[in-house]
């Protein structure tokens, strides 16, 4: 901490944040969840587990005349044995609705993860600081969007005037669920992920449930969507299922309904829209599961590959194309008692003529053009004119 103002440190609350359904209190400080206690007591695996502690679409929301903000915080940072150095998560300041700064916090908690045998190990490290200065010194609605892609402990707050909760600006409430795509994967920061791209276009207030590699229809992640409050819902289902080979075509029809199902259970009228995959050329006719092309790694590239055989679509096994078909028939079957039930391919999102100006660098995850894309077209396709949600904005 610095002592070139006089701070006010204030104690961070769930009132002051917006996009985590958890607070849990830690040794350093609080830790924003994307998923709620009882759905994490059930998670099978640390790849759900690390993904839901990382912000995606996390924000401190605060309200203050403040001209200088300070925020210790311990993140946990990333590295893949073999693969190059992922860059330091980015914080990022919005003020009054319009970008203000970016900035990192050095050190911190370091995982490293091999990929070929799945271990995994971490070593501690230390608080770090970030600071943005220079602010007015008028009334101001402060926004700290949190690192979409890095486990944020966040230790104190501390600005050189009070600060008090936004109130309720009136604004529609989104709660979308997907995969590391929607997590925000290879976007420049995390007011850059599509669905806070789209937000922002569409004037929403986000919920991501983007958890990266874990689309996988999971029940615990269906009732947290139906326990949490919101005006506008989308599920993004399919790349996960094919990535990890979890399940055939026999279980996935009767899974997306017990989804769907439980979703509706406590939004029997929300605007529920389902999204279909992204064109990803690997998996639109080979099934998963997917696995790291090891050979590129010596050149400091991390790509996918298709390790399944298109021979295995004849047994049921997935693939990109099988499911939007059994999307796109499920929605039309359900709608018929459904009227708010909605959906959206998606190939018109990013499909071949996308793929051909803006590829896949690792053949799974679009960079950060590409997302902004992604949003640009989710928003206009979801929000105006005839889209799902346009008579609810």
């Amino acid at each position: 901490m610095t002592t070139d103002h006089d701070w006010i440190t204030t104690t961070v609350t769930a009132d002051l944040l917006r996009g985590a359904l958890d607070l849990e209190p830690t040794e350093h400080g609080v830790l924003p969840h994307r998923l709620p206690a009882r759905a994490r007591r059930q998670i099978p695996d640390g790849q759900l587990a690390m993904a839901e502690t990382q912000p995606s679409g996390v924000r401190l929301v605060f309200r203050t005349r403040a001209t200088a903000v300070e925020l210790d915080t311990l993140p946990t940072k990333l590295a893949y044995v073999g693969a190059p150095p992922r860059p330091d998560g980015v914080y990022e300041l919005v003020v009054d609705g319009r970008p203000a700064g970016q900035a990192s916090v050095i050190g911190g908690n370091a995982m490293t993860i091999d990929m070929a045998t799945g271990a995994a190990s971490t070593r501690p490290g230390s608080v770090g600081t970030l600071r943005f200065d220079g602010l007015s010194d008028g009334v101001k609605d402060v926004e700290i969007w949190l690192p979409h892609n890095e486990t944020t402990e966040l230790v104190a707050l501390r600005t050189d005037a009070p600060v008090e909760p936004v109130p309720d600006r009136g604004r529609k409430v989104w709660l979308h669920h997907g995969s590391s795509i929607s997590h925000g994967s290879d976007a420049a920061g995390p007011t850059s992920t599509w669905p806070a791209l789209a937000a922002s276009l569409a004037g929403v207030e986000l919920i991501n449930l983007g958890l990266s590699g874990s689309a996988l229809l999971d029940p615990f992640t269906a009732r947290a969507m139906r326990d949490t409050a919101a005006d506008l819902i989308s599920v993004k289902i399919g790349i996960n299922l094919v990535n990890a080979d979890a399940m055939r075509l026999r279980a996935f029809g009767p899974a997306v309904h017990g989804f769907l199902d439980t979703v509706r259970e406590g939004h029997p009228t929300t605007p529920l829209l389902v999204v279909s995959p992204l064109l990803c050329p690997i998996h639109e006719d080979t099934p998963g599961p997917s696995a790291p092309d090891f050979s590129d790694l010596g050149a400091g590239r991390l790509r996918f590959l298709a390790a399944g055989d298109p021979a295995e679509r004849a047994s049921g096994k997935l693939t990109l194309r099988v499911i939007r078909d059994e999307l796109a028939r499920i929605v039309e079957q359900r709608a018929a008692e459904d009227p708010n039930l909605h959906y959206l391919d998606g190939l018109d999102l990013y499909g071949e003529a996308d793929f051909a100006e803006l590829p896949l660098p690792d053949q799974l995850h679009p960079d950060a053009a590409t997302h902004r894309r992604i949003g640009e077209r989710f928003a206009e396709l979801a929000f105006t004119t005839q889209g799902a949600f346009a008579c609810f904005t």
